[in-house]
């Protein structure tokens, strides 16, 4: 009986030790997702820039005809 508990505890520990690394992967995970969204704010801004650029250009040279 004894040997049977020593092993239960030995089978829950690789279970708790395999969560934590788990948990460790995720946050790891969680990281990277929000480094890789703060890089890719400007992406928009630089489109919407670029639309509004083009727009005063089209609007000055039709005026200027």
């Amino acid at each position: 009986m004894e040997v049977g508990f020593a092993e239960q505890r030995g089978q829950l520990a690789l279970l708790v030790q395999r969560g934590d690394q788990t948990d460790k992967t995720l946050d790891e995970h969680e990281k990277r997702l929000d480094a890789l969204e703060r890089a890719r704010w400007p992406l928009p801004s630089v489109a919407a820039l670029t639309g509004c650029a083009a727009l005063v250009v089209s609007v000055w040279q039709s005026l200027a005809r």
